[in-house]
């Protein structure tokens, strides 16, 4: 069976306000990616997910759109987006934008139409409830953001929900004008030649509709999100979204080769039905037990041994360390292990996510609290939740503000990146970028790693061990220590006798191991298996 380029490729998310500044704002654009797609083709990356560059009042960062089809002049115009197309086409590269489609803004035309009256055509592609005898919110349905998700409108007397800012008013998933006008949004970027789509939060977009209040969490904790207060079991992934995934992938099916990623933070055995029956909807839906499962081996082996349990026939697989929502690998786990953590993202079974900055060890920035901009963090100013510091300035260069622009940054940069960046790291062979760019072409160059097969082999308090083949091909042994001590790994369910191709450490490269191996403290392995 042909592999589609979703399942060979690497994929690279950019933050786009945070990649390259090229006229000098201090905030990244379309233009500044141009200036950088050689560097991403020198690394070996072959897809690019782009975060939102639609208009927007940038309540949310680009979350929050007022206009589907349109460019920000903050990140360059649709002519510099064609640009930008044509450039990543023409390196054989693909581009894949972020859709937005459970809310919009609320300064988008739809919006302002819906609640300039009860009567209004548009007024029930949002959801207005009235409020309770009281005068209190429909239901107890929180915001992910802090607070109710109701927001009273004065002017039509009623309440209109938001899961998210009260300027990021959900739309109505269950009107059909809503699903039309969104397929239609679809449409546009597919006729540019977009190659697909990471769908923002796809489990939230359809409703209880009864609007049944949500169940307290009995594991909530103070430190946690106050959203995290109840159980969303009402307010997201309801039996009926799936319907308008299928729809989704439907019209995705009329083009060639177009692939769409849903973000779904659910528990594993929920997120794997957005595969749908026959593989019929969500092409990936984003696997995130590596953001949140503990860093130890044995719990991460049964993660990942879960998780391939559970995919459906012809579903597959995909990793991810990192993302705009999330603090950085390297913030989590430790400049060390997050070399641990970059073996095993590009040697899984599956397509891998590379959050940008990553790849140099990016670690999470402290940002002042007269400084923060992200809503989630202003909100719960009390609970540490701001992503902020995972959505600092790329570090390029020695230059003022680490190359990335001529101006002042809109945040500020890591305080060591005039010795922490891309070009000091490209001139060193042992550096976290050079270890990504060969982990990569490893895994481009070999089937097995590609596309092949996987098979746990070990896994105990230190050491994670699993084999990677392909039918007819080479065979590969990942032997990863997740511990800061030395490690002695021996089994009876493999064979060992091969020879270590990339290392986290590279004066390992070359050796021959036969029996047994021996690893330092935070060391992985790939082992080239002398046998098929």
């Amino acid at each position: 069976m042909k592999n589609l380029w979703w399942q060979t490729g690497i994929i690279y998310q950019i933050y786009p306000r945070s990649y390259q500044d090229s006229n000098g704002d201090g905030i990244g654009d379309l233009q500044g990616i141009i200036q950088r797609l050689d560097y991403l083709k020198w690394l070996g990356i072959n897809i690019i997910w782009i975060s939102p560059i639609y208009p927007s009042p940038m309540a949310d960062f680009g979350y929050d759109i007022s206009d589907y089809t349109g460019i920000h002049p903050l990140f360059g115009t649709m002519e510099d987006f064609d640009k930008l197309l044509q450039q990543i086409h023409q390196r054989g590269m693909k581009l894949v934008l972020d859709l937005v489609p459970n809310h919009t803004s609320d300064q988008h035309p739809w919006f302002i139409e819906s609640r300039s009256s009860k009567d209004n055509p548009k007024r029930d592609w949002y959801i207005w409830k009235d409020a309770k005898p009281d005068g209190s919110p429909p239901n107890n349905w929180l915001s992910v953001f802090g607070g109710s998700g109701w927001e009273w409108d004065e002017k039509t007397g009623q309440y209109y929900y938001h899961g998210f800012l009260k300027e990021q008013p959900d739309l109505n998933w269950r009107n059909p004008k809503v699903q039309q006008a969104m397929l239609d949004v679809m449409r546009f970027w597919l006729d540019k030649g977009v190659d697909g789509f990471r769908v923002d939060v796809m489990w939230h977009m359809i409703k209880d509709d009864q609007f049944r209040d949500n169940p307290p969490n009995p594991d909530y904790q103070q430190h946690m999100s106050t959203y995290d207060q109840l159980l969303p079991v009402y307010s997201t992934d309801q039996p009926e979204v799936h319907d308008i995934v299928k729809k989704m992938r439907r019209l995705l099916d009329e083009y060639n080769e177009r692939m769409m990623i849903g973000e779904i933070y659910l528990p594993i055995h929920k997120l794997v039905t957005y595969y749908g029956i026959e593989t019929k909807e969500a092409h990936m839906p984003f696997n995130f037990m590596l953001l949140s499962t503990p860093w130890q081996a044995a719990t991460i082996a049964a993660a990942v041994d879960e998780y391939e349990g559970l995919l459906p026939k012809d579903g597959w697989p995909n990793w991810v360390l990192g993302n705009h929502d999330q603090p950085r690998i390297t913030s989590r786990v430790g400049i060390q292990q997050a070399r641990v953590a970059a073996m095993l993202l590009l040697t899984l079974r599956g397509t891998p996510t590379i959050y940008y900055g990553d790849e140099i060890g990016a670690l999470d920035v402290p940002i002042p609290f007269d400084e923060v901009q992200d809503p989630q963090g202003l909100n719960m100013p009390d609970k540490n939740l701001s992503r902020d510091p995972a959505r600092t300035p790329m570090q390029w260069s020695g230059e003022p503000n680490g190359g990335f622009s001529t101006s002042k940054p809109w945040l500020r940069l890591h305080r060591a990146w005039e010795r922490q960046n891309v070009t000091l790291q490209k001139e060193d062979p042992y550096s976290m970028l050079h270890l990504h760019r060969r982990l990569i072409q490893l895994r481009q160059k070999e089937p097995a790693l590609m596309h092949g097969n996987y098979a746990p082999v070990f896994s105990d308090h230190q050491v994670l061990a699993f084999r990677r083949y392909a039918e007819g091909d080479k065979s590969f042994l990942i032997v990863l220590n997740l511990s800061h001590r030395p490690c002695y790994f021996k089994t009876d369910n493999i064979k060992i006798s091969g020879t270590i191709v990339v290392a986290t450490l590279p004066e390992l490269e070359g050796t021959a191991v036969e029996d047994s191996i021996n690893l330092g403290g935070d060391e992985g392995v790939i082992v080239e298996l002398a046998y098929k």
